[in-house]
């Protein structure tokens, strides 16, 4: 039977979860649909991530991917849902997704999103101290 589209992220063990290294899928046939004209549109994506406990499965992002192509999105919609899906089932130290729409009414657009995971590593915020007072 042929693969079929699905929004069902596969992950596998990280191999060397010890490490800090970078995932880089190129994703250059991306489509989706206007949600007001119905007309496609086409984009390129890059993700990039620094896997944790969990590394996504190639395949099944292949279909996740492929399962838009029917769906209405806005550019900054579909950009910020892949990376929310992506951050929940591998939780990555680190992520960029980089959603490069081909140009549409003289007009291309570039949506990036980034996550970076809390917690181990990651730098507390900077306390803002007090001014100080006169005597």
């Amino acid at each position: 039977m042929p693969s079929q589209p699905s929004k069902d992220l596969q992950t596998f063990p990280n191999p060397a979860p010890d490490r800090d290294y970078e995932i880089a899928f190129d994703v250059p046939e991306f489509t989706c649909l206007c949600p007001l004209t119905g007309q496609p549109d086409f984009a390129k994506f890059k993700i990039r991530y620094v896997p944790d406990q969990l590394c996504v499965e190639l395949k099944s992002l292949k279909l996740y991917m492929w399962a838009y192509r029917n769906e209405g999105a806005f550019h900054e919609k579909v950009t910020n849902t892949i990376a929310d899906d992506i951050v929940r089932a591998i939780q990555p130290r680190k992520l960029t997704v980089e959603g490069d729409f081909f140009v549409r009414g003289g007009i291309g657009t570039l949506v990036t999103v980034t996550h970076e995971k809390k917690g181990k590593g990651a730098k507390p915020a900077a306390k803002k101290s007090a001014p100080a007072r006169r005597k």
